[in-house]
């Protein structure tokens, strides 16, 4: 496997592409939604909700969770995930700042 070039880009525009990362299967969104919806933690029911097995939700949470757009804790022999908003607001503003810019200089053809 090649080496990765990550070092080489800002730490900006590292966490925008792990984020992106995140947010690119239609089930992790649907988390997301899932968790924005019911305004609190959530431990086991995420399973139940969606069409997928628990192996599969666990590598999903996973990978939201090392994106940092989920915080997830311990409770008992279960984790509760909820969002973890302070990273969202973040997330967000970079993201409408990179649009905005592509969106100045998107006149180009």
């Amino acid at each position: 496997m090649g080496i990765t070039k990550a070092e080489e880009f800002s730490v900006k525009d590292n966490r925008l592409a792990r984020i992106a990362k995140a947010m690119a299967h239609p089930a992790r969104v649907a988390i997301l939604r899932l968790l924005a919806e019911k305004k609190t933690c959530i431990c086991g029911d995420i399973v139940d909700e969606l069409p997928l097995s628990q192996s599969t939700v666990s590598q999903h949470l996973k990978e939201l969770k090392e994106s940092g757009l989920i915080k997830g804790d311990i409770e008992g022999a279960s984790v509760c995930y909820c969002l973890d908003t302070d990273n969202i607001i973040k997330a967000s503003a970079e993201l409408v700042d990179l649009f905005n810019a592509l969106k100045k200089s998107a006149k180009c053809c």
